[in-house]
C-alpha cells in the first residue's frame, strides 16, 4: 500500500499541482536521453504514473511507445493518455522480457516490497534495459525547496529507501547501480506562485505532518514569497539508474 491513498481529493490536487512545464524539464530531458535508450519505438514501462505526464513527455520527446501502469483509479481517470494500465508494481500486467527500459517517478517511497518489485522488473525487461529512478532520498534532499519552509518534513523524507536501501533490494534480482545525478528542473515560475497553488494532499511529505508543523510551514513560505523576485524556483531532485 503506498503512503498516501490517492483518492479523489489527492488526485485532483496531483494533477492540479504537481505538473511541471515541459521547458523546465530541459535537464530532465538530456539525462533521461543518457541511460533510457530512445530510438523510436522503443518500450518503455512508466511505473506508478500518476496522470502519466512523464509518459506523454517520453513519447513526445523520443517517439517512445510508453506503457503507463498506474493502481490509484482516480489517477488513471484523470491521466488522458490512452496507454494506462492499472496494475501493481509487484505484479505488473505486462510480459517477459517485453520492456527495452522502466522509469520510476516519485514513487519509490510508496512501494513497501522493493526486492518483490525488483523481481517483477527483472522479469519484465529484456537483458541490460535500465531502471531509472527519479527521487528525493535520504539525506539527499538538500536541493529541495519546499523543505526549507517546511523542515519538519524531512523526519517524513528520512523513513524513505536511501540509496544504499534500493540498490541493495534491486541487487537482490540481479541490477547494479550504474549513475546517480542531480537534476535541476524549473518547479514553479516563483516562489509567489508556488505558495498560492500549495495543495497539500499532493505532497506526501506534506500530507504526513502534523497540522501545527504544516501551518508553521505554510507562514514560513507565505512570508519568503512576499520578500522575494519574482525569479524561477530552480530544485535539484536525483536520478538512480540501475542495470
Amino acid at each position: 500500500m503506498a503512503r498516501i491513498a490517492y483518492d479523489d481529493r489527492s488526485a485532483a490536487a496531483f494533477a492540479a499541482t504537481r505538473h511541471l512545464a515541459t521547458d523546465g524539464l530541459t535537464s530532465w530531458r538530456a539525462a533521461v536521453a543518457r541511460h533510457l535508450p530512445t530510438t523510436a519505438g522503443a518500450r518503455v514501462l512508466d511505473l506508478g504514473a500518476g496522470t502519466a505526464t512523464w509518459a506523454a513527455a517520453f513519447r513526445a520527446w523520443y517517439g517512445l511507445d510508453v506503457v503507463a501502469v498506474e493502481p490509484s483509479a482516480a489517477m488513471r481517470a484523470r491521466a488522458g493518455y490512452e496507454a494506462m494500465v492499472g496494475g501493481d508494481a509487484a505484479a505488473l500486467p505486462l510480459a517477459a522480457a517485453s520492456l527495452d527500459g522502466a522509469w520510476l517517478s516519485t514513487v519509490i517511497h510508496h512501494l513497501p516490497d522493493l526486492p518483490a518489485v525488483a523481481a517483477e522488473l527483472r522479469r519484465t525487461l529484456r537483458a541490460g534495459a535500465p531502471v531509472l529512478i527519479r527521487s528525493v532520498f535520504p539525506g539527499r534532499a538538500g536541493g529541495i525547496s519546499l523543505f526549507r519552509w517546511f523542515p519538519e518534513a524531512l523526519r517524513v523524507v528520512a523513513s524513505y529507501p536511501s540509496v544504499a536501501e534500493v540498490c541493495a533490494a534491486f541487487e537482490s534480482a540481479g541490477f547494479a547501480p550504474v549513475a546517480l545525478e542531480p537534476v535541476p528542473q524549473v518547479s514553479a515560475p516563483s516562489l509567489r506562485t508556488a505558495a498560492d497553488g500549495l495543495r497539500r494532499s499532493a505532497h506526501t511529505p506534506l500530507l504526513l505532518l502534523d497540522d501545527a508543523d504544516y501551518a508553521r510551514g505554510v507562514r514560513r513560505m507565505r512570508g519568503a514569497a512576499a520578500r522575494t523576485p519574482d525569479v524561477p524556483v530552480v530544485d535539484t531532485m536525483d536520478l538512480l539508474v540501475l542495470r
